[in-house]
């Protein structure tokens, strides 16, 4: 475990004497602000005098002063319990207003609704004429694509649902379910910190994260069953247990698909039990929904042509390329074979980490193939990162760190100002990552030294312990 009284390294001059009870004070301070622009958020979004952008912005920087405080000022027991306490109150607060940045939640209620009357998810689109009976006044009208499309979410999200309006078909039930999966997937991430030797502390970048918050909180998202799941997968890995490291993912791949790019960080090598659980969990989760046949993957072919994914007009990248000098004809084709090329050397790298004996060196080329995933899918939507968090959570890193909070600023800021300038935004947001790329790579020590607090506190630890 990390040392926990620290003392700042001796000779060194300190601004503020590193003690225990300074660092809960502050974050008691920084947690009632949280708590503050939550409820803001929830209740008073549509005043004047504090709008997305701003509220945002003030979270961001809440958030990254607790993220300081936790990773390179002394902690006590009573840390923990004032990380967990405020991450509550904040998602509470928003337990009972409706949401206002998504509508995706009325969907999960109606899937789950139409389960639990004998409906298959995959069968019918809402405004479909054979369940009109079942149009109500609080959840219906507010689901997007009602007219035409079924669901898109794959069947464990889908048992998921059912879990979840067992008891109420509302969005109060959804939401409590969602926070409960995020009480999962904290765990989780204390327990793998715990083994790692890191601060359970850290943690604190997942619970007090404002795209959590926001996005879970607030809009109730998938995403953080999920990510429960990923976070479940990785400690079983960690753990070195294959078929619970399969189970975890293969249901994490039918929550979501995109969680598959991780098989190849997650395999050992010449042990088949995992990849075998995964397919196994694919195969069976499919069972109970095939009575609509080839309609069981529902509205994913609509969705590809709706987002830009098979014209590659969504690709951030490929739109650049698109300016350039001899290019503004390039296919998306040859955007898929440039994917391609930059996956190869990570699954290399996934390849040769899976027959070391090292419990933990999968966790970086399971970060990088993650994060390499996203940037090239441009997401445009900030949830779709979510599952991205625990990475930074146990190995917390500039690039990756930047990458999440300035598509959580850049997506609330357009949401407040929609307009032309989102294509603006789009280059400053992929362009901020590329600079902290750089600056990663050309100051790596400095860099570590300041997002590692291991090494920085056993510094301290000599020094003055």
């Amino acid at each position: 475990m990390a040392y926990r009284g620290l003392k700042p390294a001796a000779g060194g001059a300190s601004f503020w004497p590193a003690s225990a009870l300074g660092t809960n004070l502050a974050l008691t301070l920084l947690g009632c602000l949280m708590l503050w622009l939550s409820r803001h958020l929830a209740f008073e979004f549509r005043h004047i005098v504090f709008d997305y952008s701003e509220t945002s912005l003030s979270a961001l920087i809440t958030f990254l002063g607790a993220a300081l405080l936790v990773t390179r000022q002394p902690v006590n027991r009573a840390t923990i319990p004032i990380i967990l306490a405020f991450a509550l109150l904040c998602r509470l607060v928003f337990l009972l207003p409706p949401p206002h940045l998504s509508s995706d939640i009325y969907r999960y209620v109606w899937d789950g609704m139409m389960q639990h009357h004998g409906i298959n998810p995959y069968r019918y689109y809402p405004a479909d004429p054979h369940i009109a009976a079942f149009r109500d006044s609080s959840i219906y009208p507010h689901i997007n694509r009602k007219e035409y499309a079924v669901t898109i979410y794959p069947p464990v999200a889908q048992m998921f649902y059912f879990i979840a309006t067992a008891f109420s078909a509302s969005l109060t039930a959804m939401k409590l379910t969602m926070y409960a999966s995020e009480a999962i997937t904290v765990y989780a991430l204390t327990r793998m910190l715990t083994l790692l030797g890191s601060r359970r502390e850290q943690v604190l970048l997942y619970a007090w994260s404002p795209l959590l918050i926001w996005e879970v909180g607030s809009s109730g998202h998938l995403d953080a069953f999920l990510t429960a799941l990923l976070a479940l997968a990785l400690l079983f890995r960690m753990r070195n247990q294959p078929v619970l490291t399969g189970l975890a993912l293969g249901a994490a791949v039918m929550t979501k698909f995109y969680p598959l790019i991780l098989l190849p960080a997650l395999w050992r090598r010449r042990d088949w039990r995992m990849p075998l659980t995964v397919a196994g969990v694919i195969a069976a989760s499919y069972l109970p929904y095939l009575s609509v046949g080839k309609r069981v993957f529902g509205f994913a072919g609509g969705y590809v042509q709706e987002e830009g994914i098979s014209s590659g007009s969504r690709y951030f990248l490929l739109e650049l390329a698109h300016h350039l000098p001899g290019l503004s004809d390039l296919p998306a084709v040859a955007y898929y074979a440039f994917c391609v090329l930059c996956f190869v050397p990570l699954l290399w790298w996934c390849w040769r980490v899976g027959d070391s004996g090292d419990g933990v060196a999968f966790l970086r080329p399971a970060a990088a193939l993650g994060f390499a995933l996203m940037l090239l899918f441009s997401p445009h939507y900030p949830w779709y990162v979510l599952w991205l968090v625990p990475f930074v959570v146990l190995s917390p890193g500039l690039t990756m760190g930047v990458y999440l909070c300035v598509i959580f600023y850049g997506f609330t800021t357009m949401w407040a100002e929609p307009g032309a300038h989102m294509y603006f935004l789009s280059k400053w947001m992929y362009g901020t990552v590329a600079l902290a790329a750089i600056l990663e790579a050309a100051y790596k020590g400095w860099l570590h030294r300041f997002f590692a607090p291991g090494r920085f506190w056993a510094v301290a630890q000599e020094g003055g312990a």
